[in-house]
């Protein structure tokens, strides 16, 4: 099988798949039932994940003239990403079913969303990465504003489309100026171009550009403004998607970024990046104990984990790209789960908002609640759960590199989002002070959406107890992020065993 196929095996499958549900949405009959090309798309999602798990006995892959490195890093996120996509399609058959004829496209857009993440974490040109970067922002605008009788949700997809664009003109200048600087954009040869380079501040100036772009997909401080607002008014289903995959696939990015391409100038970034961390776990944590809002109280708690994972920038090469790889898989299970619980509770017209709205959900419906205490307990950073062990995990990595003081501002924020994760969970558990009516809830636990809760919850302990075997994956993906061979006039394509 030629190389070019193998390295995008994962992306050429979902692509077939969404152009698949795409011809056939228009042939069903205006008033039947989406739900097989919701199957369908799990089916190509399970697809992708295995053909991923094909390349990772592979070794090494290089293609289309060594602007597509296939490793252990880039199929740790493949993997990931995967996982995302399938809970979030669970959770999603029944959402749209009876309220929005045009559900169809919701799934391809989730599955053409999940190809250009893919594509942006095995990319080692940033042109490719672009591209990547498009094909997911694209697909993600649209679902924001996905219900459309909403004017929250118009609201959010204008927001989200607009800030998003902005944020992406810098990160192609950032690129354009790194190709200034260095003469390339392959990251390979930039990394050996700052070697030589006599235009530090170019480089400089263009990492910086290429920060505030990734800074805004990853809702870090104070590139965050965003981010309440979408969330609030986007889907459910969406946000859960949205606050994980595409700021997994980000940090994949940046990781390959900065550790790699600008890895000569790590004492002038990690300071910055340093800064970065701090100001997105304070202003995170802070901004989320004034919420009453529950969709926007994990918004700005979103904010405080991308800070969390910052951390992990400044440690050391090999502890850091572990730690961040590790946080950022625990993060995605314990987030994704708590707005699965959010999408059966509220709904398709997401009547039940607030932390009062909540109040007594454990009485009327103790499932979900037990579900919805466990990712609270999760992102808390309670032992035996996921958040536990990452926050572990990166905060030893700063402190090895000597970073003590950000570790303390971290452990010091971790105690502050005790607060309004703890609200909600009492409030989880607590009778009603009067016995008004409680708005309207959503439908019953489908069989999918519990499958996809189950994994969700599932992933959330086995990253907390038994996180061995995932440690050793992303100490595998943290080792095999050497700088990609550059590319050349007549660049070989091959496939080397490890």
């Amino acid at each position: 099988m030629s190389p070019n196929i193998v390295a995008l095996l994962p992306e050429y499958i979902l692509t077939i798949v969404g152009v698949l549900i795409m011809l056939a949405e228009p042939l069903l009959p205006p008033g039947a039932s989406r739900k097989p090309l919701g199957w369908l798309a799990i089916l190509g999602t399970l697809g992708a994940g295995f053909a991923s798990w094909y390349q990772l006995h592979l070794g090494t892959i290089t293609a289309f003239s060594n602007s597509i490195q296939i490793d252990a890093f880039s199929v740790f996120f493949h993997l990931l990403i995967s996982a995302i996509v399938l809970v979030t399609l669970l959770i999603s058959l029944d959402y749209f079913e009876g309220n929005a004829s045009h559900s169809g496209e919701y799934f391809a857009l989730v599955i053409f969303s999940a190809v250009g993440m893919m594509l942006m974490t095995c990319a080692t040109e940033l042109l490719v990465i672009f591209v990547g970067l498009e094909i997911s922002s694209i697909a993600t605008y649209i679902m924001c504003g996905f219900r459309k009788g909403s004017a929250a949700g118009s609201e959010a997809s204008i927001k989200y489309f607009l800030l998003g664009s902005f944020a992406t003109a810098f990160f192609l200048y950032g690129i354009a100026l790194a190709f200034g600087a260095t003469g390339s954009t392959s990251i390979a040869a930039i990394a050996q171009g700052l070697a030589t380079t006599t235009t530090p501040r170019m480089a400089f100036l263009a990492l910086a550009m290429i920060l505030i772009g990734l800074g805004f997909k990853v809702s870090a401080a104070p590139f965050h403004v965003w981010t309440p607002d979408v969330y609030q008014g986007a889907p459910s289903p969406v946000v859960g998607y949205m606050s994980t995959a595409p700021k997994a696939a980000a940090f994949a990015v940046l990781l390959r970024i900065t550790f790699s391409a600008f890895g000569p100038m790590e004492h002038r970034w990690a300071v910055l990046l340093w800064i970065l961390a701090a100001l997105s776990m304070t202003v995170g944590n802070l901004g989320a104990l004034l919420q009453r809002d529950v969709k926007r109280m994990l918004a700005y708690s979103s904010i405080a984990h991308a800070g969390y994972i910052l951390v992990a920038f400044t440690a050391l090469r090999g502890d850091g790209i572990a730690a961040a790889c590790f946080y950022t898989a625990s993060y995605a299970a314990m987030q994704i789960g708590a707005f699965a619980v959010i999408t059966q509770v509220t709904g398709y017209n997401e009547q039940i908002r607030t932390t009062d709205d909540y109040t007594g959900l454990g009485l009327r419906r103790p499932i979900l609640a037990a579900f919805l205490a466990l990712f609270l307990i999760s992102l808390i950073g309670i032992p035996f759960t996921g958040g536990f062990f990452g926050k572990f995990y990166v905060f030893s990595a700063a402190i090895h590199a000597n970073h003590v003081w950000l570790a303390v501002i971290g452990l010091l924020n971790s105690g502050v989002a005790c607060f309004y994760y703890l609200r909600l969970l009492v409030a989880l558990y607590s009778r009603p002070v009067t016995e008004t009516a409680q708005p309207t809830e959503g439908r019953s636990l489908s069989v999918p959406a519990g499958v996809g809760l189950t994994l969700a919850a599932a992933a959330t302990l086995v990253l907390g107890i038994l996180p061995g075997h995932f440690l050793n994956l992303a100490q595998r993906a943290s080792a095999s992020t050497q700088t990609a061979p550059a590319p050349t006039a007549a660049a070989p394509v091959v496939i080397s065993q490890q």
